[in-house]
């Protein structure tokens, strides 16, 4: 019980007077059985509030006990859990740890195996950029003797032929094989070159083969040519004594060469073949790049053409016209002065040719 039960019992006490005080106080009258009464209700009520109260607080104690009790539980339940999760957990993560240190240990073998090859592949393009400088080196050592092949038999065509088309075709080639050389130090050398190929092709404007296929076309139509009339057809007939005895004798008298071939038949002949000679000399000319026998030839020709042929025939006449037309083609022209493309490039070389001895004096000085 609490203290609240037990006060009344400590208060009555109380009113109770000593024995002092009764002796000194007057007498009172004695209380009614009403009063005690009533007091002993009043007491009674208030022990049964007290004891209600008291018992109201521990059922509510025990209620918040059971609750607390509960929520215990279900949270030593919850820690429970969370432990074993942890636990596992803490598991998994010394696992990861575990596998990332493996990992971190693969990592560095790979990095270190990543720098070994990096150090290769920058050995293998250093190799490689040495070798692609040999070939590239050995590339333009071939153009350049190339080139230097070229221009020479292009000098030497020109100097010994004349053949200015040849020669200008093959300076050409130099020019295109010069081209593929990757050292811009030659680019003089190609100016040059095209300089003298330009000067080729304005010295000889005509075809050479043009000039051989007149010839021949020439040479084919000669039979067909018409010669010029043994008898000159005359208006007056010189009907005097000498003309008279004259045609008499001719009738009976008639003079044959050894062979038996009549005198025009065989001057026919010769006209022709000697005028097919100077043709066939004509072409033999242009095949070796001698203008000025050609003109000769076909100077001599036009002459035999005049002199044997029938000058009025329109077919002699297209042929003189040709021959013209072929001797104009042939005037001489100025001749090239070709070597100095060829000398410069050989210059060059020449200069080039020090710069390897130089380089590798100097790399084998190197420790």
């Amino acid at each position: 019980m609490s203290q609240d039960d037990f006060t009344p019992d400590r208060a009555a006490p109380s009113s109770v007077p000593s024995d002092a005080t009764r002796a000194s106080r007057p007498p009172t009258p004695p209380r009614s059985a009403g009063g005690t009464l009533a007091l002993a209700l009043l007491l009674a009520l208030i022990a049964i509030v007290g004891v209600g109260y008291v018992a109201w607080r521990e059922w509510k104690l025990t209620h918040l006990n059971a609750v607390a009790l509960r929520t215990t539980a279900g949270l030593e339940d919850r820690v429970n859990t969370m432990e074993h999760a942890l636990s596992g957990a803490t598991s998994q993560d010394a696992v990861l740890m575990q596998r990332l240190n493996d990992a971190d240990q693969v990592n560095r073998s790979l990095r270190e195996e990543l720098l070994s090859q990096d150090q290769r592949v920058r050995d293998v393009e250093e190799a490689v950029g040495r070798l692609s400088e040999k070939t590239l080196s050995g590339q333009d050592a071939m153009h350049l003797d190339e080139t230097e092949s070229l221009l020479r038999m292009g000098v030497e065509r020109y100097t010994l032929f004349h053949d200015a088309q040849t020669a200008a075709q093959a300076y050409a080639l130099a020019g295109q094989s010069l081209a593929g050389v990757s050292d811009n130090a030659f680019n003089g050398v190609r100016q040059s070159i095209d300089a003298e190929r330009e000067a080729l092709l304005k010295s000889q404007p005509a075809d050479r083969e043009q000039l051989l296929d007149a010839v021949v076309q020439l040479r084919n139509d000669l039979p067909d040519l018409p010669l010029k009339p043994l008898d000159e057809p005359t208006t007056n007939q010189d009907n005097g004594v000498w003309a008279r005895i004259r045609r008499a004798l001719y009738s009976v008298i008639q003079i044959h060469r050894d062979n038996g071939a009549p005198v025009d038949i065989a001057d026919a002949r010769i006209a022709r073949e000697m005028v097919a000679l100077d043709l066939a000399q004509a072409q033999a000319a242009l095949i070796a790049w001698d203008d000025e026998a050609c003109a000769a030839a076909l100077k001599r020709v036009d002459a035999g053409l005049a002199a044997q042929f029938d000058a009025p025939s329109p077919a002699v006449q297209q042929a003189r016209e040709r021959i013209a037309t072929l001797g104009g083609q042939l005037k001489p022209s100025m001749p090239v002065k070709l070597g100095g493309a060829l000398g410069e490039l050989r210059n060059l070389r020449a200069v080039h040719a020090l710069k390897p001895e130089s380089g590798t004096a100097s790399n084998g000085n190197k420790p």
